[in-house]
């Protein structure tokens, strides 16, 4: 399953990235680790400050993920299963 995981740092995880911006690819591995592998990555402007386009087993496999960054206390994330246009008209028919 693929999901897109938009995330905003907290003043605390801005702090972090300012301090060492390779913790980026390390928070990546840690994902990896636990069964969320990142396809694509991407920083931006705006109301979140990156957007993730991930893949994973299943729903409670991100959701462990996602609880596991925010207990942190250094990001906070909005996660939404997506799957491609193709997947839908097929769907849809």
């Amino acid at each position: 399953m693929k999901f897109v995981i938009l995330s905003r740092l907290t003043d605390e995880g801005a702090e972090t990235l300012k301090k060492n911006p390779e913790r980026i690819k390390e928070v990546n591995q840690e994902l990896e680790s636990m069964g969320v592998k990142i396809l694509e990555q991407y920083a931006v402007f705006g109301e979140y400050d990156f957007v993730n386009i991930v893949e994973a087993e299943d729903n409670i496999v991100v959701m462990k993920a996602m609880v596991e960054l925010a207990s942190r206390g250094t990001i906070r994330t909005v996660t939404m299963p997506a799957i491609t246009v193709d997947e839908l008209i097929e769907k849809l028919k």
